[in-house]
């Protein structure tokens, strides 16, 4: 049982995934204080901020004013797509790289690990061939 633990923890992907996961978050707080230092003030560019600091849409409700915080939503989707667009040059792009450069190495192509698996047509033409060849009763 502890060697199986081992071996799980000890393989590539449950380490490079500790790895991604501790620099994303890291690099999930300097994506929001980027956000919040110049994203905030281009946005309060085009929005008055209400008097609770919330930028948005804002419309009369029953009892008041209701703001729809804008910002929050635009503030959530840059940084999405900042922590994004990082990771995937940052680990996954060159992770690739490096197995295919390994695969060519071992002399394996990427045709060699996927099989090409028959079309329904030429599998039904088989069945029918197979049906055909056995002995009519």
């Amino acid at each position: 049982m502890i060697r199986g633990f081992k071996e799980f923890i000890l393989r590539g992907n449950v380490i490079d995934l500790a790895v991604a996961v501790v620099i994303g978050a890291a690099f999930t707080a300097v994506v929001n204080s980027i956000v919040a230092s110049i994203i905030n003030p281009l946005i309060e560019l085009f929005w008055k901020p209400d008097a609770n600091g919330k930028i948005g849409f804002t419309v009369e409700g029953l009892w008041g004013p209701v703001t729809f915080p804008i910002s929050d939503l635009i503030n959530a989707i840059i940084a999405f797509l900042a922590v994004a667009v990082v990771v995937y040059f940052v680990f996954v792009y060159p992770m690739n790289r490096i197995k295919e450069r390994a695969a060519a190495k071992a002399g394996v192509s990427p045709a060699d690990e996927e099989p090409k698996l028959p079309t329904e047509q030429e599998l039904l033409v088989q069945i029918r061939d197979l049906l055909a060849a056995q002995p009519k009763a």
